[in-house]
């Protein structure tokens, strides 16, 4: 049987393009055009993951969310907001949001992303969610780098930060956004730990010299791939 995804978004051609995407790897796609809508949709068809729009009329994404987490505590949230402050993205994380993703995106990021949180908080999940890092294949369920017949256990943290890395490449990804994806929260402490990690990422991806990731100062980290 085919995971259920409930998308809620009040964006008619965003809703049309990422329901036949979906539906074209295999997923069954429930739609909803706002807050309201997508929570009786949810008691009707419980969905096995809820992907949300956060600003929408009616009902907001975030009180959406909070009506779904008392009628289910575990299934995945991902919320699809175009608000980029991290005190928005520390509210969603507070209300029991599993991941966020930032308008626009690639359709390759939301697939990626929503496989993972299926692969990690879904029921009796057994495929493994891999993809290519230059020569190297990470699999973010056993959180591994593999290159060639090398391959280095990641910290759960490393984990973390190389997934958003490797899902945005090419882009600056915040440094305040990779500690709320990491550790639920930023604070001037954990800046040092992050750099400290993304060290230890540098020295785990250095067998291909055509990976770097570089430090965008003021602004964040990025992970590149020389042609």
């Amino acid at each position: 049987m085919s995971d259920k995804i409930l998308f809620v978004e009040d964006e008619e051609d965003l809703t049309l393009i990422v329901a036949d995407t979906l539906r074209g790897q295999g997923y069954e796609v429930i739609t909803a055009v706002d807050g309201v809508d997508g929570l009786e949709k949810f008691k009707s068809e419980v969905a096995d993951i809820v992907v949300a729009d956060v600003m929408m009329p009616k009902m907001d994404g975030f009180t959406m969310a909070k009506e779904i987490r008392n009628l289910s505590p575990t299934v995945p949230l991902l919320f699809l907001t175009a608000k980029s402050t991290i005190d928005d993205v520390e509210q969603g994380f507070e209300i029991g949001a599993n991941d966020y993703l930032k308008k626009p995106f690639e359709l390759r990021e939301l697939t990626v992303r929503i496989k993972a949180l299926l692969r990690r908080y879904g029921d009796n999940r057994t495929e493994d969610i891999r993809f290519a890092i230059g020569a190297y294949t990470f699999n973010i369920t056993t959180q591994t780098l593999s290159f060639g017949d090398k391959e280095t256990e990641l910290s759960h943290f490393e984990a973390k930060i190389l997934e958003r890395l490797a899902t945005n490449i090419g882009k600056t990804v915040d440094a305040s956004e990779l500690m709320i994806a990491v550790w639920q929260r930023d604070e001037p402490s954990n800046r040092n730990s992050l750099h400290g990690y993304i060290h230890k990422l540098r020295r785990a991806l250095r067998l291909d010299p055509a990976i770097a990731i570089i430090n965008q100062r003021g602004f964040g980290y990025m992970l590149t791939l020389r042609q």
